[in-house]
């Protein structure tokens, strides 16, 4: 640990708050540190920070890794000078850290590690108990020793018993003296002012004062009688008294020994005080300067030095340079420049500058300079200045080269040739290329023959100014605090052509955080009222194609442009993760708009291009503007639009009253009873539900609430209260119940019982017992409805009836509790008596919702006409996924919207129906198109080898729709209770083998389509054929279709990368001696999905039943699935997938179902090997000649990020392609069936877009994810997002081990649905909550055999902690041609599971690797 992270160590114990500048984040081992640290990027402006936080009684503390940042601070500093803060600066530059010294009450210098430690703990003891701002400096370059600390304990109790404040009439050298005494009683040693050392009954002459203790320079002095050493420790309040006592009356010279090698005044700071010091003595030595360098090692080296700069200060005259004692440090070490540096995170912007303008690109503050120029090279002011000059230096060139044209009335003087190229330079000057291309042209012709006349030279000394550059300067947030000093003011009125980049740091979520007293100017609103200015709102993780739209036309912009970019992070350390969630809340909630200002553009020079923005704007004005319209056609309407508010409010006065005679029968019946519920997946709102309709029939005046719209004040007027409550995550309060338990707490916080003598209440609590397994982690179960329990009684409510549990482990899951808890309510009611006759209601599943919508139509086309809401109702949201679509929305602001009083931010997910997944070049381009017009931007490749687009909204589900059908393509049966899309495998090598089996994936898909006719009614405006005389008909669903999601794939051996055993129904392709095809082997009952904890669920791989030729595939996959149909459990969704069909009738009896609706009986399976069920990267060649590329999409999106532009550069493709594309199962993309003659520009477009680029590590070629944030309703943890960080480090551990190249599958999905199939990888990660993962090892590489659980709860550090060592174990010990996943089953970290029903078995690990409480 350095000595700055030892101070850091001190001030995280002893400080409120700790604000870290320029320091490496590091992990507290174990430590209790109580203050809340923030780290902040060395160019950052600490300023505001400081002025937030500096209050009385609340001690800060800054540590500066360079003196620099304190330049910033000189204008905050004396406004904090009466406050308790600290600041602790490693130098540099003693100069530049001593330019605070004016304003600062208290500067403290150390020198050893162990002087610097306790000038620490000093500075915290005399900053709390002064109330003063304490300096603190030392060297950023200390010898290494061992160092003597205090424990936490003793570190805390020395700073808080420090008193408060100063008493009238204190000095500051008082302070000083009892803070030192404090200190040095804590610590054990001396701390002092002033000390000083020399030879024993010596009279010394010479006098050497330093900073700080010396220990090298004190041993030289005690040899020599002649030599004192004067160690100062405290130079401000310098100790004027104690330094002249010090100093021996013998001494007849002082020479005082600084560490400043550069002087920016003639005297320096300590070199004034101590002549102000002695000028009163009576006989006053000779004050003399000299600079302290590095000693020499031995100590009669450090002594010859000390003579020898005594010698030479006897010898100097007075405008001689000062001696120094010892070596100058060199150039690289004492520069202040090592402290300019790029965040790592604003290299986003800075690569899109050097994607788009590459060599003309022109940063004129780079930091690049400062190595040259020193730190004034990326100020401001200098780079404006550079600007200029760089500006008038293309103007002379201009004005050179025509004044060679002016001559060229003379062909002695000016070529022809020449001529031509000085016009042609003239006419294209601004153009990027022409420019460059002329210039050298003339330059050639310049140097080879130059003419006679003055403008040749010139030319020829300016010609670096030919090509048309790119003038950027980049700037950060704190430019927009004072507008004029930070040069924008001066760059927009200076009309130059140059472009400025002003990133903006502040995440969303700290926004308000700010020094109220300094606020932040709108620099593009000010750009804007200048009007010839360029201005652009941008941000890369949001929109990077507006980002690059703006970049380019402020490039195109002849005069200043201003772009305005956001990039909200804390530190160095703050994931990209974190940064895209900010980026999308500033974004959403208007905080941050998107716009482009261009007053070149005379019809609208205003784009407005944040679209939840747009969205509010233009609902406003298509209200006002439909009132207006009809008000100026029907002016009668007006009189009627105002005098229909009367009726209205009679209306609502009417409903009022109805409610409240309901509500006096109700009281009149019996006890009011108020359900309040909390329920993410929705099961408590089904049992609070069904509690009001319980309770209504026992003669209760019944009603049930959400949580959060229930404020506390409401609360207390209800008599009896019952709350029930699911649980989230690690024990936390469902998403509508958040609101609630806040005030709960802040409530008891306060110490107040606000429901005293209120209401009575009960509780009931819905966990899962095993969700959390760890004996640490049991706190968890049921932890919401424990804590709301005990908080309504502590605030005072009166408990009517036992807290009850449910538990989703016990044999009738959470009714077993609810059974128990129920009655005891009806007791404490007092209607525990009433006999109930009337039946209870059904409660509406699925099966009710589907059999109502009328062969899938239900109330969708109605609901897309509501644009009260993006939403539609909850049974329509079922029925739309048979026609592929989910509704959804995004997850990352849904508290921030709620927080905002809006509803959720909806869109919709839809999928494409694409058997095979195959697709033509003109469909791509309208998947692509689409995705920009309709969605966020992107779309996503899936494992079942297709499109998927996310983010679109409700008004442009239909459009959508059209336009993939417009594409020949469709969406219907792509989700829900049907067969879904039919998989094949890719097979690049195989192109006549692939032609037939494609052909029967689209047979299969076409056979099981749903008939009716409603997906072409709703989203195609068909309509129904003779009104509605004519009934639709499912001839193989029949009105209920099917008890759950049904899919079918087929897979080509050796490949099996459609992992064939994890689908409901599979065809193996069998082929002949001459690989043709001659049928396939059928398999049935394989599936992923599972609930977490619930072992009536799990994933099993599927059996082969027989054999069937290809004609017969069809059939046999129809009556597979009728059979299903028939027998699945339509009771329980959990457990009505075909495999546990499967398993309750036994495989045979199945079998034998199958062969009777066949009418034949399936012949035996023929022999098959599947060696892989990875992507073949890369260039084949097949059968036909044709060539095929598979490319890397990772985790399937097709997105455009800096330096990796794929959705462009695969449109471009398209545009030019001759053949087809094709997905894979593996969400990868092959650019398939390209000709000789095509060959060349495919793998030129590849090339320029990086598409062709597979020289990944094997673990990541082999790793897929779904979805999950933001979109996904049902993830509980990061996966698509996530993943690709998590294989980074994984990565790492496999290339420390040789295992580069070595495909390991590793699949992640954010919940237990198993859209990735995780359950057949070698490795996989299944979300739990937020960062917690289900772990699972022993997977079949080839696809053909489960995994296990080997964690059932890990975090990342923990992931990392297992695999390290087991990666290395297996790169060792591995036998010849062994995979992962058979190797962890043979090196006993987990038992083989060989079927789905034995899954639990085992999990936790094997013998010494298995998980110990």
């Amino acid at each position: 640990m350095s000595v700055l992270d030892q101070v850091a160590q001190v001030t995280a114990i002893a400080s409120t708050v700790v604000i870290n500048q320029g320091l490496q984040p590091r992990t507290q081992s174990g430590e209790q540190i109580s203050a809340q640290v923030i780290h902040i990027s060395s160019n950052a402006d600490a300023g505001p920070l400081l002025s937030q936080h500096a209050t009385p009684g609340q001690l800060v503390t800054l540590n500066l890794a360079d003196s620099h940042p304190l330049l910033n601070l000189l204008s905050a500093l004396p406004a904090l000078s009466k406050s308790p803060l600290i600041i602790n600066v490693a130098y540099s530059n003693l100069a530049e850290a001593l330019a605070p010294r004016s304003v600062v009450p208290f500067i403290l210098h150390s020198s050893t590690p162990q002087q610097i430690y306790d000038n620490a703990l000093l500075a915290s003891r005399l900053a709390s108990s002064a109330n003063r701002s304490v300096l603190h400096l030392f060297p950023s370059q200390t010898s290494s020793s061992a160092i003597k600390t205090l424990d936490n304990a003793a570190i805390a109790s020395l700073t808080k018993s420090a008193g408060s404040g100063p008493a009238n009439g204190t000095a500051d050298a008082d302070y000083y003296n009892a803070a030192a005494a404090a200190t040095s009683a804590a610590t054990g040693r001396t701390l002092e002012s002033v000390s000083s050392f020399s030879a024993a009954e010596a009279a010394p002459q010479t006098a050497f004062v330093t900073l700080g203790d010396q220990p090298a320079i004190r041993e030289a002095v005690s040899s020599d009688p002649s030599l004192q050493l004067v160690q100062v420790s405290l130079l401000r309040p310098f100790p004027a008294s104690s330094f002249t006592q010090s100093v021996s009356a013998s001494a007849t010279k002082v020479v005082v020994l600084e560490p400043i090698y550069k002087q920016p005044i003639k005297w320096t700071p300590v070199y004034l005080d101590v002549i102000a010091a002695l000028q009163d003595r009576e006989s006053r030595p000779a004050v003399k300067s000299a600079a302290h360098g590095s000693l020499p090692t031995s100590s009669s080296e450090i002594a010859s030095s000390l003579a020898k700069v005594s010698q030479e200060l006897d010898q100097q005259s007075s405008a001689g340079a000062r001696p120094v004692l010892g070596q100058l440090p060199s150039p690289e070490s004492s520069a202040t420049p090592t402290s300019i540096s790029v965040p790592k995170h604003e290299s986003s912007y800075t690569k899109l500058l050097d994607h788009l303008f590459r060599d003309r690109l022109e940063v004129l503050n780079d930091p690049s300079l400062v190595s040259q120029l020193g730190d004034v090279a990326t100020r401001p002011e200098y780079a404006l200045g550079r600007a200029r000059a760089l500006v008038a230096d293309r103007d002379s060139l201009i004005e050179a080269v025509n004044e060679l044209l002016d001559a060229a009335g003379s062909s002695a003087v000016v070529s022809k040739e020449l001529h031509n190229s000085l016009t042609k330079w003239l006419a294209n000057k601004d153009d990027p290329s022409l420019s460059e291309k002329a210039g050298k042209e003339i330059v050639a012709a310049l140097e080879s023959h130059p003419p006679s006349h003055p403008a040749t030279t010139r030319i020829l000394e300016l010609k670096q100014h030919f090509p048309a550059t790119s003038r950027w300067i980049i700037g950060s947030d704190a430019w927009s605090y004072d507008l004029g000093a930070s040069g924008l003011h001066h760059l927009i009125s200076s009309s130059l052509n140059v472009n400025i980049l002003l990133i903006d740091n502040t995440p969303y979520t700290t926004r308000n955080a700010a020094d109220p007293s300094k606020r932040k100017k709108d620099a593009g609103l000010y750009a804007m009222n200048y009007g010839e200015v360029f201005v652009g709102s941008i941000a890369v993780y949001s929109s990077y194609s507006q980002s690059l739209q703006a970049l380019i036309e402020a490039d195109k912009f002849k005069g200043p442009s201003v772009i305005l970019a956001y990039l909200p992070y804390e530190n160095e350390e703050t994931p990209a993760l974190t940064v895209l969630k900010e980026t999308k809340l500033a974004i959403d909630t208007g905080y941050w708009p998107l716009y482009r200002w261009n007053p070149t553009r005379e019809d609208e020079p205003f784009f407005l291009e944040s679209e939840a923005v747009k969205a509010d704007l233009q609902e406003f004005l298509d209200r006002q503007n439909h009132l207006s319209q009809l008000t100026k056609s029907k002016p009668e309407l007006a009189t009627e639009l105002v005098s229909s508010l009367g009726t209205k409010l009679q209306e609502a006065r009417k409903s009022k009253a109805k409610q409240a005679y309901a509500d006096l029968l109700n009281s009149m019946e019996g006890p009011p009873l108020l359900v309040v519920f909390a329920s993410d997946g929705g099961n408590a709102e089904k049992l609070a539900k069904r509690l009001v309709n319980r309770a209504k029939a026992r003669g209760v005046a019944a009603r049930a609430a959400v949580m959060d719209s229930v404020p506390l004040d409401e609360l207390k007027q209800e008599q009896h209260v019952a709350v029930v409550t699911s649980t989230a995550g690690q024990g936390e309060p469902p998403q509508n119940a958040r609101d609630t338990f806040r005030a709960l707490n802040a409530v008891a916080a306060r110490g107040e019982r606000p429901f005293e003598g209120t209401f009575k209440y009960s509780v009931f609590g819905m966990g899962d017992s095993h969700y959390w397994p760890r004996p640490e982690d049991a706190g968890y179960y049921n932890k919401p409805g424990k804590d709301l329990d005990a908080r309504l009684e502590a605030l005072g409510a009166e408990r009517m009836a036992a807290l009850g549990l449910g538990d989703d482990q016990d044999a009738d899951g959470p009714q077993t509790g609810y059974k128990l808890w129920e009655p005891t309510l009806w007791k404490a009611l007092g209607v525990d008596s009433v006999e109930v006759l009337e039946a209870e209601p059904e409660p509406i599943t699925n099966e009710n919702i589907k059999i109502a919508s009328n062969y899938l139509r239900g109330t969708i086309a109605e609901g897309l006409k509501d644009t009260s809401t993006g939403a539609l109702a909850p049974s329509d949201g079922q029925l739309t996924k048979f026609h592929g679509i989910y509704e959804q929305d995004d997850r990352d602001i849904r508290d921030e919207r709620k927080d905002a009083g809006l509803e959720p931010a909806y869109s919709f997910m839809i999928r494409v129906r694409m058997p095979g997944g195959v697709c033509d070049t003109k469909q791509w381009l309208a998947m692509d198109r689409i995705a920009d017009e309709r969605g966020n931007g992107t779309f996503k490749l899936t494992t079942r080898q297709t499109f998927q687009f996310h983010g679109v909204i409700k008004k442009h589900l239909k459009p959508a729709i059209q336009g993939i059908n417009k594409a020949l393509l469709d969406t219907i049966a792509a989700c829900g209770d049907v067969n879904r899309n039919v998989l094949c495998s890719s097979l690049p090598n195989l192109s006549h083998l692939h032609s037939q089996v494609y052909e029967y994936s689209k047979r299969i898909s076409e056979h099981l389509l749903p008939q009716t006719t409603a997906y072409h009614e709703i989203w195609l405006d068909k309509k129904l054929v003779a009104g509605e005389a004519v009934k639709d008909y499912e001839p193989l669903y029949g009105a209920y279709y099917l008890p759950r999601k049904f899919k079918i794939a087929i897979a080509v051996p050796p490949s099996n990368d459609v992992d064939i055993f994890a689908n409901d129904v599979g065809f193996i392709a069998i082929t002949d001696e001459k690989g043709s095809l001659v049928g396939f082997n059928v398999t049935a009952g394989g599936g992923m999905g599972v609930t977490h904890s619930n072992k009536k669920t799990y994933p099993r791989t599927a059996d082969v039943l027989g054999f069937c030729t290809p004609d017969q595939a069809a059939i046999v996959a129809e009556k597979i699935m009728l059979t299903q149909r028939d027998n699945g459990n339509r009771a329980d969704r959990k457990n009505a997938r075909l495999k546990y069909t499967i398993d309750r009738m036994g495989l045979d009896k199945f079998k034998a179902e199958v062969e009777q609706r066949l009418g034949w009986q399936l012949p035996p399976a023929r022999p098959f090997e599947f060696t892989s069920n990875v992507d073949k990267f890369g260039w084949n060649t097949g059968h036909d000649g044709k060539h095929h590329f598979t490319m890397f999409i990772e985790n399937g999106r097709v997105q455009d990020e800096p330096g990796k532009e794929f959705k462009t550069g695969l449109r471009e493709i398209a545009k030019v392609h001759r053949g087809t594309f094709r997905l894979t199962a593996n969400q990868h993309l092959i650019l398939s069936e390209v000709d000789d003659a095509n060959l060349p520009e495919m793998k030129r477009l590849l090339h320029k877009y990086g598409l062709d680029n597979v020289s990944f590590s094997g673990l990541r070629l082999s790793s897929s994810a779904c979805v999950a944030f933001p979109t996904c309703g049902l993830a509980m943890a990061e996966s698509e997002r996530y993943l690709p960080i998590l294989i980074d480090k994984v990565e790492a551990i496999c290339e420390e081990n040789g295992l580069r190249n070595d495909s390991i599958v590793m699949r992640m999905t954010g919940c237990p649905n198993g859209c990735a199939r995780p359950y057949i990888a070698e490795i996989a990660f299944v979300g739990k909550a937020p960062g917690s993962y289900l772990m699972l090892l022993g997977g079949g590489y080839h696809g053909q055999r489960l995994n296990k659980i080997y964690r059932e709860n890990v975090t990342e550090p923990e992931i990392l902690a297992i695999l390290r060592p087991m990666i290395k174990r297996y790169a060792l010990e591995r036998n010849e041609g062994e995979h992962f996943g058979d190797f962890v089953i043979r090196a006993g970290y987990i038992s083989a599971t060989k079927s789905g029903k034995e899954w639990y078995d085992g999990m936790g690990g094997e013998g010494e690797h298995r998980e110990r409480a």
